[in-house]
């Protein structure tokens, strides 16, 4: 008899400093609601992010299965979500569980993991409790990004905690493929324990890449040790995601298995080896002005990450230190991407190619808000587009993204791309389709934190990317923020942290 398996998921990134998510976010994103949920899945240019296509193409190319959709809801990081949309989301979702109770027989859901709602610290363990409520004890599997901050729920309420392996995250198919396959495991008899460990370290997220450093250490040493143990299903190390604030901050080990002692004694080697390597998780930025000397003087082509204004990580993408001391110092041969300036972007577009006009960025912002300083500048409107774009490379290969009315305003030796709606740069298609060459660019700066890594390395090695201390919403230098949940003392934000 062929499975059903009711699909689910909530997936977005909350910045607890940043203003709340609304129901526009996540439509003008990503929100599928039934068979819209599939139909996306097995598109060739999903909305979806690539977890629930890798699920759903894993489970057909198994053999017959039944899709039991309910809804999908993702949108780019933001501020903690509106309660009264969340509560109508739970609505959706408990209507549909209700609707399957009894008629499926299992469970898949994509979550982000660092959620909160202006009510909720831990949204995801919501919905998994209310699964368990209505549905009881049947196989559940939920998928989560690695900066997620780990709640006891989300460890409990989950037959297989399956996190990415990648940061950049290029591994989002991968990850829902294998949440495919531990679901068949589970559907054929087997079953899973769960181990958690929680370290108090809060890792600046500069220092959470996983081509290089400690954290991609501790990944790798979990993924070998897994691969020689048959009982080990999933080995997940999840570096949390500071901006959340929330009491489950610090970086977590997931030890999924078919026996419990070998969970506890590989959960114990991962987590000794991070708590080893806890005095390196640290940022390095380079300040505004060596940022500046670079990129006049370098020899070869430079990659800026404006890395506190990370529209991944919650940023408003609309800060312009970088892009005022840039022009000031005469900075030639440069792009920048993405400026989110919505009233900028349309007057722009409206007034088409070819037209000279004063730039007024952050017109619509409050004189006093701390990271939206005004500037005005003389620019040409270079070129305009419809913002439809598929991802080429990296987090959005082979997604639909929709950036709104977007525009390249020429602004002396700057090529600044400004859009209508909110997205990180971390695509060479944001640029590209505009016909800008980024080969033949001498600066690039993008609002990225990290994530552009895995679109840009074709133009950019490691030694090429300079990421720059400027204010904003994501700065990686802890300090700065006044932090009211987070459990402490953790490092680095603290001197001393212990674990026992």
């Amino acid at each position: 008899m062929s499975p059903r398996i009711a699909l689910l998921g909530f997936s977005i990134e909350c910045n607890r400093f940043a203003p709340p998510a609304t129901r526009a976010h996540f439509t003008s994103r990503c929100y599928l609601e039934g068979e819209a949920i599939v139909t996306d899945a097995r598109s060739p240019a999903p909305r979806a992010l690539a977890e629930m296509p890798g699920f759903v193409a894993d489970m057909d190319a198994a053999g017959p299965w039944q899709p039991v959709p309910i809804l999908l809801a993702m949108a780019e990081p933001n501020g903690p979500v509106e309660a009264g949309f969340f509560a109508e989301m739970m609505a959706t979702w408990r209507r549909g569980l209700e609707a399957a109770k009894g008629q499926v027989d299992g469970v898949y859901c994509v979550m982000h993991g660092a959620g909160l709602t202006t009510e909720d610290t831990d949204p995801e363990g919501t919905i998994q409790a209310m699964i368990r409520e209505i549905l009881g004890d049947i196989p559940v599997i939920c998928s989560y990004d690695l900066h997620a901050n780990v709640s006891d729920r989300m460890v409990a309420m989950t037959d297989a905690f399956i996190g990415y392996r990648t940061n950049p995250h290029l591994d989002m198919r991968e990850r829902g493929a294998e949440s495919a396959q531990l679901m068949r495991r589970l559907l054929a008899g087997e079953r899973f324990h769960r181990v958690f460990r929680r370290l108090p370290i809060v890792a600046p997220t500069v220092s959470m890449l996983t081509a290089q450093g400690p954290y991609a250490e501790v990944i790798d040493l979990g993924q070998d040790l897994a691969g020689k143990d048959a009982r080990i299903a999933n080995v997940s190390v999840m570096g949390g995601f500071a901006y959340g604030d929330t009491p489950f901050n610090g970086m977590a080990v997931i030890v999924t298995a078919t026996d419990r002692a070998a969970a506890e004694a590989l959960a114990d080697k991962v987590a000794h080896a991070a708590w080893d390597r806890r005095h390196r998780f640290v940022a390095h930025l380079t300040p505004l002005d060596e940022a500046v000397r670079r990129a006049k003087e370098s020899p070869v082509p430079l990659a800026f990450a404006d890395v506190a204004d990370n529209p991944g990580g919650g940023g408003r993408g609309n800060t312009v230190w970088i892009l005022e001391a840039f022009h000031k110092a005469g900075v030639q041969d440069a792009l920048i991407g993405m400026m989110l300036d919505a009233p900028l972007a349309v007057e722009a577009h409206g007034l088409g190619v070819g037209a000279r006009f004063t730039a007024r960025f952050n017109r619509d912002m409050a004189a006093d808000d701390p990271f939206s300083k005004h500037f005005e500048v003389e620019a040409v409107v270079r070129a305009v587009s419809d913002g439809n774009v598929t991802g080429r490379r990296g987090i959005y290969a082979g997604t639909a993204m929709t950036l709104g009315r977007t525009v390249c305003l020429q602004i002396g030796g700057l090529s600044v791309v400004v859009v209508e709606g909110r997205a990180q740069c971390a695509d060479p298609a944001f640029f590209e389709h505009l016909g800008l060459d980024i080969a033949k660019a001498r600066a690039v700066v993008v609002k990225s934190r990290g994530h552009f890594r895995g679109g840009f390395d074709e133009f950019f090695r490691h030694e090429q990317i300079v990421e720059v201390d400027c204010p904003g919403l994501t700065s990686p230098i802890l300090t700065r923020f006044d932090w009211k949940h987070m459990p402490r003392p953790v490092l680095p934000i603290d001197k001393e942290a212990t674990w026992p």
